[in-house]
């Protein structure tokens, strides 16, 4: 980047839909204040001096955008200073359902099998979910035909402490469920 990221800088943040100004600089991080008044922490190498369009024409080319791709660490850093959240809050399973991800050797079985091996793992992890109270599921399980989708939620349906809807589009695309425990107090 030809210029450095400074106290006041403003910024956006690579890959969101997130821009502000730099309110704290600390190790190779920077504590930005969004125009919604948010305060987020992000590694500074994901972040563009707004103004800098060197480092966008750099990232222009298709080859640097494929490059940037794979250098992309898929820990997501930033943190939303938030006192209503806990922990627990932010805790997601995903569970990816395409069967060559849940049995080594799929090759023999048939598309009944395959389903009841999906769906079954489906129900153990909803079932560890709401036993161990983890908030937010995300059952990843492709577009196909939708055979598996409906079985799903033929599923879901059957727990009265859940409820479910598409998963973030932008994140998982089309074939995704997403699955939220409801928090009994009482318990």
């Amino acid at each position: 980047m030809s210029k450095e990221i400074n106290l006041g800088s403003f910024v956006e943040v690579l890959d969101e839909d997130f821009s502000g100004k730099v309110i704290k600089l600390q190790n190779n991080e920077a504590v930005i204040l969004t125009n919604d008044g948010f305060e987020l922490t992000y590694s500074i190498n994901q972040l563009i001096l707004i103004g800098d369009g060197g480092a966008i024409k750099q990232a222009s080319s298709f080859g640097a955008i494929e490059q940037a791709k794979t250098q992309k660490n898929t820990i997501n850093y930033h943190k939303v200073n938030t006192e209503k959240k806990s922990k627990k809050d932010e805790i997601v399973l995903e569970i990816d359902l395409h069967i060559e991800k849940l049995v080594k050797n799929f090759k023999h079985l048939s598309n009944f099998d395959i389903l009841n091996i999906q769906v079954d793992t489906a129900r153990h992890k909803v079932e560890f979910a709401i036993k161990n109270r983890i908030p937010k599921l995300v059952f990843i399980h492709g577009m196909g035909e939708g055979v598996l989708k409906t079985e799903l939620e033929y599923l879901f349906g059957r727990y009265p402490e859940i409820s479910f809807q598409d998963a973030n589009y932008r994140k998982y695309g089309l074939g995704a469920t997403e699955v939220y425990v409801k928090q009994n107090p009482n318990h």
